[in-house]
């Protein structure tokens, strides 16, 4: 397993965190591993999201938090320096991945397309986020792009709802599914954990009841 899929650490949904509230990411840590899914993207959108990024790693050793929506290398190292164990970025710089390799830390970059494939496989990449997986045509795209990289793993996200994880975990390429209804908008900003552990918990459940028996690898033995 490489050192991004290990990231995942099996876990078969990545929440998709936007916050502003440093006060809330101990809390919403908790509610995460409570709810059964130790793992949390938290996006570089708000003004204080790095200030989240630390509190929720710093909360919570057993959660895995790393940072999303991941454009520059100053970025690259303004979230590891926050203690971020992976990134997330929604489309495929070199220099980004660049850095974040240099700093010793898995990134997952945003692919649409064959040829952000071909750039990923060069950079040693074997686990990508297709983003925006929702609006470039759902599970049927994941496999059509998957066809002429046996290799590479996906982790779908944009456009994404609870209604859907069903479809994109019957896709063996698909590693893992991102999104956001596990940590609604309201429910972060108001600190409400106990909807936050509700959502994932009945979420993974979903997940385990479409792949019961997750094999993150199986991209690698077609």
């Amino acid at each position: 397993m490489s050192a991004a899929r290990d990231v995942l650490g099996g876990h078969l949904l990545m929440p998709v965190i936007v916050s502003d509230e440093p006060a809330h990411a101990p809390g919403l840590a908790r509610a995460l591993a409570d709810g059964g899914l130790p793992l949390a993207e938290v996006t570089l959108r708000e003004h204080r999201a790095l200030e989240v990024l630390q509190a929720m790693a710093a909360g919570s050793a057993d959660v895995t938090v790393g940072a999303g929506t991941v454009v520059s290398t100053d970025q690259v190292d303004s979230a590891v320096d926050a203690g971020a164990r992976f990134l997330v970025s929604p489309g495929l710089a070199v220099d980004v991945v660049e850095r974040a390799q240099a700093r010793g830390v898995p990134i997952l970059p945003g692919v649409a397309t064959p040829t952000d494939l071909m750039s990923a496989t060069a950079l040693g990449l074997d686990l990508v986020k297709l983003f925006p997986a929702g609006p470039l045509g759902g599970p049927a795209v994941v496999q059509a792009l998957a066809a002429p990289f046996p290799a590479m793993a996906f982790v779908p996200t944009g456009g994404v709802g609870p209604d859907d994880v069903e479809a994109y975990l019957a896709v063996h390429a698909v590693a893992a599914v991102g999104g956001s209804w596990m940590v609604p908008a309201a429910a972060v900003a108001s600190g409400d954990h106990e909807t936050v552990r509700r959502l994932t918990a009945d979420s993974v459940r979903t997940a385990r009841a479409a792949r019961p028996s997750p094999d993150h690898d199986r991209p690698d033995e077609r």
